[in-house]
């Protein structure tokens, strides 16, 4: 998120006057809403919450959040409380004090808030108000009677903001309402106030409010979700919206949100030479694709995507091989998988570990989503920075799901934070001095990233991500095993031109002549026994070279793999052959030596 973001969240749940039902939801609703504004991989806004304050506290601090705001700013303004009606039909939020017959001295009333939104400088305004008359009071409480409904929604959005660029309120229900019957409350007359906050907290938090599947979550797609989600558990409450905005507001990041990108169509002579009767034609449209594939201009690359996968299915088996491989090249591939992080104190600076992702730029082109709120990824030129947040003590393990074009990847993290009651007994696992206490009395700091520290493995050193990655073992394999099949070429060579010889020689000598004694006089046995020898570990060694690759793929380059691939390819047809004629020699040679 590119503008400054700032969220103010107003949880009452605890009344002086005892008229006031004691409220449930809101400081749980309140905690939650803050974490999923906060966290920086999905609301990413500053955010200051007022719990159970006074009406004169309310007041103040809403002013002071939309006074000094420019056109870059968007605010968020979340209220969890008792709405009251006065008998003039106003709307006032009650605050700890509030005293039901002095609304106007005691309570926070709706053209206060009206008049702050619109008086503000900010660019964008949002409100969200949970607060409904169904529960409001205690039984038997005498202390406000009903006067009908009033619609909370009419009471914000009237006229228009004096600057900026738009404002929306969406509401927990269409109309607020109180009743009786006698002195006793008719409590199901209304819905529970939580289902609304609890209904944006979970759409944020697992990214299910991204309905386009966009990777953002907008305010259309917010409201919408909350709707279906609230009506569903109540068809009674029906939230409702209203919004002067100029383009599309986007609230929050997505965690399930996937790559789009606008293909560019490949050129139409490429697309005829895809359609064409002629087998070497389609073949060449593969490796223009190919080519195009591995382009840095990603439309285009994305482009060339859709028309492969089209021609590995539709094709035949030959060229269909041909996308496939092509294709291959764009799965995300990561390395390391595994990220340990070992031990750290409770509230040191974030830990960081680097993941490079390898392939050309569509592979790399991906959605980072961590699954965990202490987990946070940070782009890099060759890939991704993962941090992990030790605000919190325990063992940590989690994931973040990388989502490209192609297919999705699981990077793995695991870290253990030390209790604070814990720091003098264990040093640091960096060796470096304990950290200072941390402040946790707001969520609005900043964290700055420290150098990297190297991190104590948990486990032994085979497990740990600082273990050098066998990145060339396949390829290193491949290259063996094609060394010794052309090995094996030159020595069948060479030992069918000895045996040419030994038969020219028989055939010189005549009937005293013996076959055997020519073969080991020109040296045939030697270089045939060689040819088998290094056939059999050409074809050996390229079993382990296409093993390796497939146990440990994450850690090999898209290049690497197309060459393992083709090294061990060749190598295979070549001592296949190889051994073959090899061993028909040597069967001839026994079985004929005797009769010659």
């Amino acid at each position: 998120m590119t503008d400054s973001r700032h969220a103010l969240i107003i949880a009452n749940d605890r009344y002086d006057d005892q008229g006031l039902k004691k409220l449930k939801a809101p400081a749980q609703d309140a905690a939650a809403l803050e974490r999923v504004l906060h966290d920086p991989q999905i609301g990413d806004f500053e955010v200051e919450v007022v719990h159970n304050a006074s009406a004169d506290l309310m007041r103040r601090r809403i002013q002071g959040f939309f006074n000094e705001r420019d056109r870059a700013d968007t605010l968020l303004l979340h209220f969890s409380c008792h709405g009251l009606k006065s008998e003039s039909g106003e709307l006032y939020l009650a605050a700890s004090d509030t005293e039901p017959p002095l609304l106007a001295a005691t309570a926070v009333p709706s053209q206060f808030v009206r008049g702050c939104m619109y008086g503000t400088r900010a660019g964008r305004t949002v409100l969200f108000l949970d607060c409904c008359y169904g529960g409001a009071f205690s039984r038997g409480s005498t202390s406000v009677r009903s006067s009908g409904e009033i619609n909370a929604l009419e009471s914000f959005a009237k006229g228009e903001p004096a600057t900026g660029r738009g404002w929306a309120v969406i509401t927990a229900s269409d109309s607020m309402e109180y009743a009786f019957e006698g002195s006793q409350l008719a409590e199901n007359s209304a819905p529970r106030p939580s289902l609304f906050t609890h209904a944006v907290v979970e759409g944020l938090q697992t990214g299910e409010a991204d309905l386009d599947a966009d990777g953002n979550v907008s305010l259309d797609d917010l409201y919408e979700y909350v709707y279906r989600q609230v009506q569903e558990q109540n068809p009674h409450q029906t939230p409702k919206k209203a919004a002067e905005l100029r383009g599309e507001l986007h609230l929050a990041h997505s965690r399930r949100g996937r790559i789009k990108i606008v293909a560019v169509p490949s050129p139409p002579s490429l697309q005829a030479a895809m359609n064409s009767e002629e087998f070497l034609t389609r073949q060449g449209a593969v490796t223009e694709l190919r080519k195009r594939l591995r382009r840095k201009e990603l439309p285009m690359a994305e482009g060339a995507r859709q028309h492969l996968e089209e021609v590995a299915r539709n094709d035949i088996q030959p060229i269909a091989e041909l996308a496939s491989e092509a294709l291959s090249e764009i799965h995300l591939a990561p390395s390391p998988r595994h990220l340990d992080f070992g031990r750290a104190p409770q509230g040191s600076p974030p830990r960081k570990q680097p993941v490079t992702l390898y392939g050309p730029p569509l592979a790399r082109h991906c959605v980072a989503q961590p699954q965990q709120t202490w987990l946070r990824v940070d782009p890099t030129p060759t890939g991704l920075e993962v941090h992990v947040d030790t605000t919190t003590a325990g063992h940590r393990s989690g994931a973040i799901v990388l989502k490209g074009v192609a297919d999705e990847a699981v990077i793995h993290v695991e870290a253990v934070v030390d209790p604070v009651s814990e720091r003098n007994a264990r040093p640091p696992s960096n060796g470096s001095t304990a950290p200072t206490r941390q402040s946790h009395a707001k969520r609005e700091t900043v964290t700055t990233e420290p150098a990297r520290i190297p991190s104590r493995p948990k486990k032994p050193p085979e497990r740990t991500t600082h273990q050098p990655s066998p990145s060339h073992r396949a390829p290193t394999l491949a290259g063996a095993a094609l060394a010794l099949a052309a090995t094996s070429v030159i020595t069948l060579v060479l030992a069918l031109q000895a045996a040419v010889a030994a038969v020219m020689a028989r055939g010189d000598a005549g009937p005293t002549g013996n076959v055997e004694d020519d073969i080991r006089d020109h040296g045939a046995l030697t270089p045939l026994i060689v040819c088998l020898i290094t056939g059999a570990m050409a074809l050996v060694t390229g079993a382990f070279a296409r093993h390796e690759l497939g146990a440990r793929q994450e850690h090999y380059t898209s290049k690497a793999t197309s060459g393992t691939r083709t090294l061990t390819a060749v190598a295979k047809g070549l001592a296949i052959p190889t051994l073959t004629l090899a061993v028909l020699a040597g069967i001839t040679y026994l079985v004929g030596s005797g009769h010659w």
